[in-house]
């Protein structure tokens, strides 16, 4: 499946990207090919393989969240430490 240049540039401009002529080209070639094998996978027959999300059958194995209370020296003592706090927690930037 080959896409066109405007499609190219239509997706680098939706993932903020910012792409040389030289780039769109490749780019699109490499992702053209992405799609050609996605088309060659969309005829395989399936109709024998069971649905299914995932086929490891692993389960989430993390622990449950628990609070420790520290002593209160321990505790600001390490507060001590961090750049800022803020009702008696370490204050950090907001990550998005």
């Amino acid at each position: 499946m080959k896409l066109e240049k405007k499609d190219i540039e239509h997706i680098a401009r939706l993932a903020r990207l910012d792409l040389s002529e030289q780039e769109l080209k490749e780019y699109g070639d490499q992702l053209s090919d992405v799609l050609g094998y996605i088309n060659q996978l969309q005829e395989v027959n399936t109709d024998s393989v069971e649905p299914t999300a995932q086929v490891t059958g692993l389960e989430n194995s993390l622990r449950e969240d628990t609070v420790d209370n520290w002593p209160e020296a321990e505790r600001e003592e390490a507060l001590a430490e961090a750049p800022e706090t803020e009702d008696h927690q370490v204050k950090v930037k907001r990550v998005l």
